[in-house]
């Protein structure tokens, strides 16, 4: 059997995969015929000029899987009967496409409708992307310590399957007491569970608290994140609008099933919600048995002013879930966060978790819980907020130099980035030619957005690309 074999040196792929995946396409579309002699190892490792070990691994895969087999003394063949012989219908000369098979959605696959945002790889010099930390800046070599010590420390087992679905128990002891002394936040360890970021986390309340046709009060603008996942469980946003002292109260439906704000730096404005607006939230849920999430996403950076209290940590007879996590303060690749539940949520996030991912990797937990206890989680933010702090203040000063009454700062002095409204200036044009990528804020709006809004990330840039991104985008 003479079979034009492709090797391709430059590609990633094994050269032991390219031949495996060639010739199963090759049988699959019918080029061989069942029963048909194939070349043996040798044969094609001396036509290819590669080993015989890099042949005998495709021919290992493709006979553990049905395509081929071996006669003893006569050689290798096609089988007779395919894996996937109820596929191929008729021989075909394309490569690498797939039937395109109507296949009905469920409900809430139907609306999954758009992709997330993603950054341009190329020609892009400056990024103000919003909620990227410096991580340049965080301590690795001490985290790497830490999941050292772990890795010679821990048994075997915790590599396994565990019964902590809810997470680590040391880690949400530490947890609670640093949502505690932080946030105000009350809880004991048994009502904190350790989620895959903050995102799992909104997605489990909205499996267990959302039925298709509920509505959901929504801030407008808001988190993309959290609408999505709502939008996608069946349900009904109900946009509430924002003024300077947060949430605006006599826009909350009475119907609704649940709210969902970001009152310590409301997302994407930055404004806080006052005192006086939070026990006016917290009154009008009480008084329609509604649930709040309050998603703390980034509370810990706050520049002016007294640390604000959490709204959970004022309710009293209203149930309050808090979300925060840990991909803000340290590395968005750790996806670990966590969700402090009301005590009657608690058995019932502990079997949705279960159900979505089983458990938060072990080893990483077991190294967070360390880095909280030894104090260096604390040390980290004073760190940030200082750096955090210079680099608001480098935009806010390169924004009044270039732009002046142009540009108007909303928000307060908090979190990882500010929401900047223009006035008769074309800056997407300017951001266009001059390779500065924006964030623009009208696709945080559930209604009309005003225009000509935009969110700056600043954490993640150093000061001097921070002036320089703004001088670029100046008339």
């Amino acid at each position: 059997m003479h079979f034009a074999t492709v090797i391709d040196r430059t590609l990633r792929a094994p050269i032991h995969r390219q031949v495996y995946e060639t010739w199963r396409e090759a049988i699959l579309t019918g080029r061989f015929r069942a029963g048909e002699r194939v070349p043996s190892t040798r044969e094609l490792a001396d036509s290819l000029g590669v080993s015989r070990g890099t042949i005998s691994q495709a021919w290992d895969q493709l006979i553990a899987e049905g395509y081929l087999e071996t006669v003893q003394g006569s050689g290798t063949f096609v089988c007779r009967e395919l894996p996937d012989r109820f596929v191929v219908t008729r021989r075909s000369n394309r490569r690498g496409v797939a039937d395109d098979v109507p296949i009905k959605l469920s409900s809430y696959g139907s609306r999954l409708t758009e992709d997330w945002r993603r950054v341009s790889a190329t020609g892009v010099v400056i990024r103000f992307s919003p909620g990227v930390p410096d991580w340049n800046s965080f301590p690795f070599l001490l985290w790497r310590r830490l999941v050292g010590r772990h890795l010679r420390r821990l048994s075997p087992a915790v590599f396994n399957y565990v019964e902590r679905s809810v997470g680590d128990e040391r880690l949400r002891s530490e947890i609670a007491g640093y949502v505690t002394r932080l946030r105000a936040v009350c809880c004991s360890p048994e009502q904190v569970i350790v989620v895959n970021g903050s995102q799992q986390g909104l997605d489990l309340c909205a499996r267990l608290l959302i039925e298709p046709g509920d509505e959901v009060a929504f801030e407008d603008p808001g988190y993309q994140g959290a609408r999505r996942v709502f939008a996608a469980h069946g349900g009904r946003l109900i946009p509430l609008p924002l003024d300077t002292n947060g949430l605006v109260l006599n826009a909350l439906p009475r119907k609704a099933r649940l709210v969902y704000v970001t009152p310590s730096h409301q997302y994407p404005t930055g404004v806080s919600m006052s005192l006086a607006r939070r026990l006016g939230l917290i009154e009008w849920a009480k008084g329609c048995g509604a649930v709040i999430i309050e998603d703390d996403y980034c509370s810990e950076y706050r520049y002016s002013g007294p640390p604000l209290p959490s709204l959970q940590g004022l309710a009293r007879g209203v149930a309050v879930i808090y979300l925060g996590t840990f991909s803000k303060v340290m590395f968005p690749g750790l996806r670990v966060g966590y969700i402090v539940s009301p005590p009657s949520l608690v058995a019932f996030f502990k079997r949705a978790k279960w159900l979505a991912d089983t458990q938060t990797p072990m080893l990483e937990q077991a190294a967070l819980a360390d880095f909280l206890g030894e104090g260096h989680m604390e040390r980290h933010i004073r760190r940030m907020r200082r750096l955090y702090g210079m680099r608001r203040a480098a935009l806010l000063s390169s924004l009044r130099r270039h732009f002046g009454d142009r540009a108007q700062v909303l928000g307060d002095a908090a979190g990882m980035h500010a929401m900047v409204r223009f006035h008769d200036v074309d800056i997407v044009g300017q951001a266009s030619r001059n390779k500065v990528e924006l964030v623009n804020a009208d696709s945080y709006y559930l209604t009309q957005p005003p225009g000509n809004e935009f969110v700056f990330g600043f954490s993640g840039l150093p000061e001097r690309s921070i002036r320089e991104g703004i001088r670029r985008l100046s008339p």
